[in-house]
C-alpha cells in the first residue's frame, strides 16, 4: 500500500512539474500580477510553460532512452543523469529568456523560473560527485515560492473557483501547511 502511495506521490509531484505548479498557484493567489482576473485567462501561458518545462524534457529523455543513452526512465545511475540535466537546463534557460524579455509575464514568476533553473544547474554540479534527489529540490523550490508569495504577493487569502456557483477562500497559511505536508510526503516516498 505504501509503495503505491510513494509511487503516485513521486509521479504527481515530479520535479519537472514544479514550475507549472508554481505558475498555477501564482495565478490562483494573485492573477492581477498577470493583468487578468482568473487562471482561465492565462491558459496559453500555462500550456507554453507546461510544454517547455515538462513535455519537451520528457521527450528528450524518451529520445535518449531510444538511443540507449539512458537505461531507464528512473535515471537511477547518476552518470545517466548528465544528458537529461543538460537538455532540461537548455530548455529552462530558453524559458527564462522568454520570460525575462516578455512584457506580460510578471517579475515574480520570472524570478521563480530563474530560481528553478539555478537549482537545476546546482543539482547538475552536485550530481557530478554525488547522487542528489531532484524531487527534494523541486519541493524545496515550490515551498520557497509559496513562502515568498505569502510575504510579498498575496493578500492572505485567495479564491478557488470550482464552478460558477462554487467559490471558496483558501488561507495562505493553510497552503503553506499543505505544501509542507506534501514536501514531507514526497521526501518520505523517495527515501522509501
Amino acid at each position: 500500500m505504501f509503495r503505491t502511495i510513494a509511487t503516485v506521490a513521486s509521479y504527481v509531484f515530479h520535479p519537472l512539474l514544479m514550475v507549472t505548479y508554481m505558475l498555477v498557484l501564482l495565478l490562483w493567489i494573485n492573477p492581477y500580477l498577470f493583468g487578468v482576473h482568473s487562471i482561465r485567462d492565462q491558459m496559453p501561458l500555462l500550456i507554453i510553460i507546461f510544454m517547455s518545462t515538462f513535455t519537451l524534457p520528457v521527450v528528450a529523455v524518451l529520445m535518449m532512452k531510444q538511443l540507449e543513452m539512458v537505461d531507464s526512465f528512473q535515471l537511477a545511475d547518476r552518470q545517466e543523469r548528465t544528458g537529461p540535466y543538460i537538455s532540461t537546463g537548455i530548455l529552462y534557460i530558453a524559458t527564462c529568456y522568454v520570460s525575462y524579455t516578455s512584457n506580460t509575464i510578471p517579475t515574480a514568476f520570472t524570478i521563480f523560473i530563474m530560481g528553478s533553473t539555478f537549482a537545476l544547474f546546482v543539482a547538475f554540479v552536485i550530481n557530478l560527485f554525488s547522487k542528489i534527489s531532484l524531487h527534494a529540490i523541486g519541493m524545496g523550490g515550490l515551498l520557497g515560492m509559496v513562502l515568498l508569495t505569502l510575504f510579498n504577493y498575496s493578500y492572505g487569502y485567495f479564491a478557488v473557483t470550482v464552478s460558477p456557483s462554487l467559490t471558496f477562500a483558501v488561507s495562505m497559511n493553510h497552503l503553506v501547511m499543505f505544501v509542507l505536508f506534501i514536501a514531507g510526503l514526497v521526501g518520505t516516498a523517495r527515501l522509501y
